[in-house]
Order: C-alpha cells, then structure tokens, then sequence
C-alpha cells in the first residue's frame, strides 16, 4: 500500500473529501463528505448511509476516488485512488470514531428504515498530491 507523503500527511485531519464514484450510467458522481483516518491500519473511512447514490455506487462498483483539498489552500490537494470495502455498521459502533472530529452531534444522525450505516473502507491504491502554491 503507497503511503501518504509527509508534505501531505496534514491534509488527513481536513474536515470534508470529494468522494467520486461512478454512477450505473457511467458518469462520475462526485458528493462531499466527512472521512477519519485509520492511523492503525492506514485506511481511509467513510460512515454513510445505504439511502446514497454514492454507497450504491460502490456496492455496485469499488473503485472510487477520494479527493482531501487543503481548506486553507485548495491549490494543493491529495487525492487517493482505491477500491471500496464496504461493512456493515447497523449497530452504529463507528460513530465513536467520528465524534472527535466532528462532534457528538453526530451520534443523533438517523437513517430511516430500511436504510442503516455502513463503513468505507478505502486502502488507497494510488496517492497523487498536488501543491500549487506560489511561493511568497
């Protein structure tokens, strides 16, 4: 598995990713999202709902792309290729792992039946990084 490069490894505590997944009609469909970073296992991790276009679309098809802007400068970026694994989290044991980035807000998100959580799980695959910055 590539690792994340050191000049980019900051870009793993960004608050929001652009998922792209490809849709059953062949376009990408891309949607923000919320993401933690497995320090133990090197994975990226996704907590969404089965009711999204983007977790039928990687059910349906794995390979999807993960794309982390800098919130301070979008000119530099980290993008992770890979293919999805998807868990099911109806018992909700992932939430834990949000709340210190997110907030305990978090715990009173729902989904209605008969749609529950799952974990992404992305390996990255391939890792490009990006950083457009002038210098000063």
């Amino acid at each position: 598995m590539p690792e994340f490069p050191d000049a980019h490894r900051d870009l793993l505590d960004a608050p929001v990713a652009i998922l792209s997944t490809q849709g059953a009609d062949g376009f990408p469909q891309v949607t923000a999202t919320w993401f933690v970073f497995d320090h133990d296992d090197g994975a990226l991790k996704l907590w969404l709902s089965t009711a999204r276009q983007k977790t039928k679309n990687v059910q349906r098809n794995p390979q999807c792309t993960l794309l982390i802007l800098d919130p301070a400068s979008p000119q530099r970026t980290l993008e992770v290729r890979g293919r999805a694994e998807v868990a099911d989290d109806s018992a909700r044991a992932f939430v834990d792992k949000l709340v210190p980035k997110y907030g305990d807000f978090v715990r009173n998100i729902g989904d209605q039946p008969p749609h529950h959580r799952v974990v992404v799980t992305l390996r990255p695959s391939k890792i490009n990084v990006t950083d457009l910055r002038r210098p000063r």
